[in-house]
């Protein structure tokens, strides 16, 4: 006779197995939530050392974590307390916040918002809390002064429910102010990275010949690196409209600020609007795309729009440092084979493809459309864009780029 409870059986192993994998994948974004550069092989890299028993060993299983995903000081910094609240339930005595990305919006990309929120009341209600503390944040009138909370809840505001005019006008125009930040601190950041010379030994021995081969000039060898190219495929179709206007702005801003960067929109079929969305002035930018984007608004087509952009642009636009950005919330009406074949095929041309979808800020969402689970085995980042602190928490990861 057998004994039923000396062993777990399948049905109980599946369950942990899923409990743990629920778990890791909320911790995954929490720590994207709080600017962490977090994508499908750094999850991959943590279920794999979950899965050797570390998960029953909570020191071990911080420090695993902790090499793994800390890529900065900054980072480095904050995990432990990030790994407490969430793990075992600790109060952030550094007030990181775990459900939101607030630690981006203090960031310098998002201080120039401080300003256009000047004298702007923010909804009500949109009060955050600290991890494993009931009390609001700016309770009791602790560490925040009442501009720098209304700048956070603009930062923090889904763009869905931006319905004040005045709030969605300072919105478009700190969208585009970002984009611009981001290219300026990315730029600084390559030519600190450039500057490791090497002395180009042969080259010196030639031109201190004169000098009877003492090396009095010396030569060196300067870096060619190409500069981070961003490419951008912006989903118009009906189920992002509430989200395409910001978008826009925010792809203004990087045509505008980016040496090397290209826009596309798409729907059923593909439209090239780089040209339309250099005009410097915004507003006539979005007139001429307008009238271009005949359509915008219907279904989507992505694996069709994907195989038009590998065929006819792909070779034109994509080099070796090229990061496609595609922003779409993955509703796709085609087939999700043709999906999954264009984006194996997109990936071997670029250097990386950061999928961004708006919904996954939404509470209780869950990758399940077709089209976007097709597409995320080749993914290297999926991360929400529903707000302006998570457009600010791509910064970190282009920088590795």
């Amino acid at each position: 006779m057998s004994c039923c409870g000396a062993t777990p059986d399948h049905e109980e192993l599946d369950a942990v197995a899923r409990l743990v994998a629920g778990r890791l994948g909320a911790f995954l974004k929490t720590l994207r939530d709080n600017g962490f550069a977090v994508g499908l092989a750094e999850g991959r890299d943590a279920a794999a050392v979950m899965a050797q028993g570390y998960s029953d060993r909570p020191g071990l299983l911080r420090s695993a974590f902790k090499h793994l995903f800390s890529a900065r000081k900054s980072e480095w910094d904050r995990f432990d307390g990030l790994f407490d609240a969430f793990w075992l339930g600790k109060r952030v005595r550094s007030r990181s916040l775990v459900s939101g990305a607030a630690q981006v919006a203090n960031s310098p990309s998002l201080k120039s918002l401080q300003d256009a929120n000047a004298g702007q009341q923010g909804p009500q209600g949109a009060t955050d809390q600290i991890p494993g503390d009931d009390t609001p944040r700016d309770a009791g009138g602790e560490g925040r002064s009442e501009g720098a909370s209304r700048v956070e809840t603009l930062a923090d505001t889904d763009f869905r429910k931006l319905a004040d005019p005045d709030q969605v006008a300072q919105a478009h125009e700190a969208a585009e102010r970002l984009a611009k930040v981001m290219r300026t601190r990315l730029t600084r950041r390559d030519q600190i990275r450039r500057k490791g010379e090497r002395l180009d030994l042969r080259r010196t021995i030639h031109r201190n010949i004169s000098h009877g081969g003492v090396p009095i000039a010396l030569v060196h060898r300067r870096r060619k690196t190409k500069p981070l190219r961003l490419v951008v495929l912006l989903d118009a179709s009906g189920s992002m409209s509430a989200y395409t206007a910001m978008f826009l702005r925010f792809i203004h801003g990087v045509l505008d600020s980016f040496r090397e960067a290209e826009a596309f929109l798409f729907h059923t079929r593909l439209a090239y609007v780089s040209d339309a969305m250099k005009e410097r002035d915004a507003a006539r930018a979005l007139d001429r795309l307008s009238m271009m984007a005949q359509g915008a608004g219907g279904g989507t087509r992505i694996g069709e729009v994907l195989q038009t952009f590998n065929r006819w642009h792909a070779a034109r636009v994509i080099h070796s440092r090229t990061c496609v950005m595609i922003v779409s919330d993955g509703y796709d009406t085609g087939d999700p084979a043709l999906l999954d074949r264009e984006m194996a095929q997109l990936r071997r041309r670029c250097r990386r493809i950061v999928w961004l979808n708006p919904m996954l800020g939404w509470d209780g969402y869950a990758p399940e459309a077709r089209g976007i689970k097709a597409a995320l085995p080749h993914v290297d980042l999926y991360a929400p864009a529903h707000t302006l602190s998570s457009l600010a928490a791509l910064e970190p990861y282009l920088a590795r780029l």
